[in-house]
């Protein structure tokens, strides 16, 4: 099966379980029968919930509401102490909103990633509009969109997220950091929207950052906040380009050798042998235009051992899955020396080599959203502001409104304006960071004088020819072969086409002509 420029392949989206229409036909014993099942069902989640909570866990809000009813039942102590009294619901319907980017730095080791989506039949990390699974519930706590949606709600200054206008700039996958991650969204404001803009009414807003910061966990942090002129300027679909980092200690690598592959990174081309392809998602198309790859050093005196610490930075218009990890684990392995730098442009002619070679990306925890650029005028309509933009994609893919990015600026007035800083909470901000900083260093310090005092050993005693160096073995998160296997003549996984065939045939996608309507 080929792809041919007349087709398109979209994504069968299909309700799980009966729709509507056939649940009105059920009869009142079966619709009985059916919620007698569902109710068994949520008594095994919470039986299971209960084994892996600890006391902590057992005093968080969303735990507490979850088994309310189980405590009620019991009849319990807990349950019999009054209640606290209420708080007064917010009035939303005399509340301004105005339309804002803003920027969020947090650690991503802690978390299973940032995305926590609505409504998704497809992806257990996904949370719900209105409840909570209890598995749900569970991948939430570990996600950091949870946790600011959470501080959002709980300072009012959204009403909930569906209504919220929200779009984030990019996906990061488990354990992927981020400096600059740039959402939009609309927020409460103190003033009506025709003096929003006006210096005074900035100067008074609302402190977002503060307000959100004193709710957030310390590792997930809200830097500014950017007033907006247009109220459908998206940080999905007006972004014209992502920079990431990702950090790495320099062991045996030949860095000049990497610098040499990077160089052949950059162009416009199909990245289907640099990714993880997410065909059953619907991802079919992987052409990117990577604008630059660089590798640096991280300080300028460098030690020349391999504790001296580079990254490598690499900028595009949007990335596939896993595609900087995949990136990263070719440079490895001609930074080892394992592989020439001429194998990234064999792996981009996707003619010669249709098929992935089996390897395994490098790890997540090094890479750091690091950048986002943004176009000065959304190339959005107002109608764009109640229409479904669709599922996202797996990590920040969509490039439909991106490819205009080069078109000439006009005369108009930019809908970007400029950040807006608080001084207080960047030195909190800073403090923290200091802080983390701080208990990092130290472990890093303490094994690097362990290191010291074992490699001083093995050199009095044994005097081995060469130095150890396996900086780099961990960021493969692979089993070190007996015998090294060229990439191109590994094993290659199934063809572009085959698995549109494949999920096809699973009534996983639909392929339609372009002339058809989706």
């Amino acid at each position: 099966m080929s792809t041919t420029s007349d087709k398109k392949v979209v994504i069968n989206k299909r309700i799980k379980g009966l729709p509507r229409e056939a649940l009105e036909k059920l009869s009142q014993t079966e619709l009985i029968d059916k919620i007698v099942q569902l109710e068994a069902y949520n008594f095994q989640l919470r039986n299971l919930l209960q084994k892996k909570l600890t006391d902590k866990d057992k005093d968080d809000e969303e735990y507490a509401a979850l088994f309310k009813k189980d405590a009620e039942a019991a009849g319990s102590k807990e349950a019999k102490v009054p209640s606290r009294t209420k708080q007064r619901q917010f009035d939303w319907s005399s509340a301004h909103r105005r339309h804002v980017l803003l920027k969020i730095s947090y650690f991503g080791w802690d978390y299973q990633g940032l995305a926590c989506q609505e409504d998704s039949n497809d992806t257990i990390g996904r949370c719900s509009k209105t409840t909570y699974l209890p598995f749900q519930i569970i991948i939430s706590r570990f996600l950091a969109e949870s946790h600011l949606f959470r501080a959002l709600t709980r300072t009012c200054l959204i009403e909930s997220r569906s209504n919220s206008n929200y779009h984030r700039c990019g996906r990061t996958d488990k354990e992927v950091s981020a400096y600059c991650q740039v959402i939009s969204i609309d927020l409460r404001s103190k003033h009506p929207l025709e003096s929003q803009l006006d210096p005074a009414a900035i100067t008074s807003e609302i402190d977002y950052c503060g307000l959100l910061n004193r709710v957030l966990p310390k590792n997930v942090q809200c830097v500014a906040w950017m007033p907006l002129r247009s109220p459908v300027y998206s940080a999905r679909f007006d972004c014209v380009s992502r920079t990431y980092r990702y950090y790495f200690p320099k062991g045996d690598l030949d860095i000049v050798a990497m610098q040499e592959a990077c160089n052949l990174l950059v162009r416009h081309a199909d990245f289907r042998n640099f990714c993880k392809m997410d065909v059953h998602n619907g991802v079919t198309n992987y052409m990117r235009n990577l604008q630059a790859a660089k590798v640096e050093a991280c300080e300028e005196r460098l030690s020349e051992s391999g504790y001296d610490m580079y990254y490598l930075e690499i900028q595009a218009n949007a990335f596939l899955w896993h595609q900087i990890r995949c990136i990263m684990a070719v440079l490895l392995l001609v930074g080892q020396r394992k592989e020439n730098p001429t194998v990234v442009s064999e792996l981009l002619d996707v003619q010669t080599n249709p098929c992935k070679p089996q390897y395994t990306p490098a790890i997540g925890l090094p890479l750091n959203l690091f950048r986002c650029d943004f176009r000065q005028k959304t190339s959005r309509m107002v109608n764009h502001l109640a229409a479904d933009d669709g599922d996202d994609e797996a990590m920040d893919t969509s490039t439909a409104e991106t490819n205009e990015s080069n078109a000439p600026a006009t005369s108009e007035e930019s809908d970007l304006t400029n950040w807006v800083y608080n001084e207080e909470n960047l030195l909190k901000l800073i403090e923290n960071t200091q802080c983390e900083w701080t208990q990092f260093s130290v472990k890093s310090t303490m094994i690097r004088n362990v290191l010291q005092q074992l490699e001083g050993i093995l050199e009095e005693t044994y005097k081995p020819k060469q130095k150890v160096q396996a900086q780099v073995i961990l960021l493969q998160d692979s089993v070190k072969p007996r015998q090294y296997q060229p990439l191109l003549e590994r094993k290659r996984c199934e063809s572009l086409e085959n698995r549109i065939e494949h999920f096809v045939k699973k009534q996983r996608l639909i392929v339609k002509d372009e002339t058809e309507t989706t």
